[in-house]
């Protein structure tokens, strides 16, 4: 039997539009750490729709996007959060205070939905975002996330953001 929801950790992801990385991130999580974690998402300025590459991206890996349509942080924001990630800077700059002091940790990774080119450039820049964001949340999944302190917890999952960004880079 899983977990009861008041102790699974609940985690926010924010990205400016929450509408591609934080989206994308919110369905792994939901699947990979059914029963330990709960996840949701949500946007500084949320865009129209989510990116179609998305859902594209999730439905190859198996994974079927359960989402909403992008939302504001000020939607999210009087919840109690026991990880607050943001997957882009903008969102990182613009990240409001949460209540309950949350592990506030910084992901940052491209923005897919900036990439020019044809459709499989496109969707080439989606799959990459996805196997990154996958990668990260398996890194955090391996964490034993529900004993460690607050503090400890954030500057564990802030290396692995940093790990993944400089290994990307160095490609």
């Amino acid at each position: 039997m899983p977990p009861s929801t008041e102790q699974r950790l609940r985690v926010l992801f924010l990205c400016t539009g929450n509408s591609a990385r934080s989206q994308m991130a919110e369905a792994i999580l939901n699947r990979k750490g059914r029963g330990r974690f709960i996840a949701e998402s949500a946007g500084s300025q949320p865009a129209a729709r989510v990116n179609p590459y998305v859902i594209e991206a999730l439905h190859e890996a198996g994974i079927e996007w359960r989402g909403h349509q992008p939302r504001g942080i000020d939607d999210l924001v009087h919840e109690n959060w026991d990880i607050v990630l943001t997957v882009c800077d903008n969102a990182r700059e613009s990240c409001p205070v949460f209540p309950g002091q949350p592990a506030l940790v910084h992901w940052g990774m491209e923005d897919p939905a900036r990439v020019v080119g044809d459709e499989e450039t496109k969707r080439r820049a989606f799959r990459d975002a996805f196997r990154l964001i996958s990668r990260r949340i398996d890194l955090m999944l391996a964490l034993p996330a529900e004993k460690l302190e607050r503090l400890a917890l954030q500057e564990r999952l802030r290396a692995i953001g940093l790990e993944e960004s400089s290994t990307t880079q160095s490609r």
